[in-house]
């Protein structure tokens, strides 16, 4: 059952998508509703207005929410750093993982994700500025962690995510989206089947797809800020 938008959140889901279009200028574009802290009743209200796509943290809050929104069809993303004793849950009730950052992880998630589902989409988390406190794979990490996930059957190499460091300049974080555009297109030349690239967030969500984003993760614009 579909619950009625506020009007608040409506205008807001159209605001985001419409500025979202206009910078992608004609080219594709997947807008992720991060979720996490909000009850099960705001993401079926989203729904109801279209959204498909939702990106969570942690794994108990969403089985919780999953469970309680098992009538709606929605893409579950998994946007939180990924501990081994979750890859059993991940591989079984997630669509997508955008947060793969070692190469230990790729035999775990193989081995759970079910044969009566779709392969896991995978994105490989990369730590653009090599923050200390961020997880994310170095730049040079990437080719590795890819032949990885390419060689696993029940897992899909879909492209690369990243949270580039916050900085007030925006010519900052344009330069962080730009590196993160090259790391995107040299994987893509060495593995077609890539076509995804994960990057930008409320704040600054337009700027990223000027520079090549196909996926922004939106949460507080639309949901609103955490309290």
């Amino acid at each position: 059952m579909q619950a009625q938008a506020p009007k608040s959140l409506e205008h807001a889901w159209r605001s985001v998508t419409q500025r979202a279009e206009a910078a992608a200028a004609g080219r594709p574009l997947s807008v992720l509703a991060v979720s996490k802290t909000q009850p099960a009743t705001a993401i079926r209200a989203l729904a109801g207005l279209g959204q498909r796509a939702f990106g969570e943290n942690y794994v108990q809050e969403a089985l919780t929410k999953q469970a309680a929104l098992a009538d709606c069809a929605l893409e579950w993303h998994m946007i939180g750093p990924l501990q081994s004793n979750k890859c059993r849950d991940v591989a079984a009730h997630f669509d997508w993982l955008q947060t793969l950052d070692r190469i230990k992880l790729v035999a775990l998630l193989a081995r759970y994700r079910p044969a009566a589902m779709k392969p896991l989409n995978v994105l490989i988390q990369v730590n653009i500025d090599d923050e200390a406190s961020k997880s994310g794979c170095a730049v040079d990490d990437i080719a590795e962690l890819a032949d990885a996930v390419v060689a696993e059957p029940r897992l899909c190499l879909r492209g690369l995510m990243a949270i580039p460091a916050p900085s007030a300049e925006s010519e900052v974080r344009r330069r962080a989206f730009a590196r993160m555009r090259e790391c995107f297109e040299r994987l893509r030349a060495s593995h077609s089947a890539v076509d995804t690239l994960s990057m930008g967030m409320s704040e600054d969500f337009e700027l990223a797809i000027r520079e090549g984003a196909t996926m922004v993760r939106v949460g507080s614009l639309l949901f609103g800020a955490r309290s």
